[in-house]
């Protein structure tokens, strides 16, 4: 695992299995996260993301969607075919499973789940939390949300969502996120996607793949999201 501090664990997906990177608190237990993933697969960035957020006491579980396959961080067009032929209803049951996981989980306090997304994994985050109301009650999405066909039903999502979105992106823009924002509060749900004047899409991501890594925003938002998913999580 090089570095990291976690491990790779092996979980149920509806009759078929999965695995992903398991990141535990130093204190061993506190409350669950799904982590998702970028259109790269499961990464060092996201690895990197997950530590971070077990190091701010929470377990932090990154389902591998791609089931092994990667691209890497100079391997925009590898990136992109992984994303487009992902099997989306694989794809649902990997991250559901992922949270039953951690829900039974000896680690994991509460039976509350959150879920933090980057790109792909922030889109992703949306239909997780429209998959499992049940489980999932807080939402943080960066640079990525629904678009065009298959959006999920977000009528059935109950958590509160706080989402991060880039000014400057090509992917995800910042129009249509408010247009999401405003159907969603329309709907009830309790959700702000806020857009960062200056940044461009993957500003938090620790590799720079893009040439858009903003460390100043970073510092600027990451406080933030960590005292939102402890007050909402434990």
């Amino acid at each position: 695992m090089g570095d990291f501090a976690g491990q790779i664990v092996d979980f149920a997906s509806n009759g078929s299995g999965a695995s992903g990177y398991l990141a535990l608190p130093e204190s061993g237990s506190g409350p669950g996260l799904i982590v998702v993933q970028e259109w790269w697969g499961l990464d060092t960035g996201i690895k990197e993301m997950a530590d971070r957020l077990a190091a701010e006491g929470f377990v932090a579980l990154c389902p591998d969607l791609y089931h092994g396959d990667l691209a890497e961080h100079t391997e925009m067009d590898k990136a992109s075919e992984l994303l487009q032929s992902l099997p989306a209803d694989r794809a649902a049951r990997d991250m559901s499973g992922a949270v039953d996981f951690l829900v039974d989980h000896e680690a994991t306090t509460g039976a509350s789940i959150g879920v933090v997304g980057f790109c792909m994994g922030g889109m992703l985050s949306f239909v997780l939390a429209a998959l499992r109301p049940d489980r999932i009650k807080a939402v943080v999405p960066f640079y990525g949300f629904p678009q065009g066909d298959g959006q999920p039903d977000y009528s059935k999502i109950t958590a509160v969502i706080r989402g991060h979105m880039a000014e400057h992106d090509d992917f995800f823009g910042p129009e249509a996120a408010r247009e999401l924002e405003a159907r969603l509060q329309e709907l009830g749900v309790d959700a702000t996607l806020t857009v960062h004047p200056g940044t461009g899409h993957a500003f938090m991501a620790p590799h720079n793949a893009l040439g858009t890594q903003d460390n100043e925003a970073y510092a600027r938002i990451w406080p933030g999201v960590i005292a939102f998913l402890h007050e909402q999580l434990g």
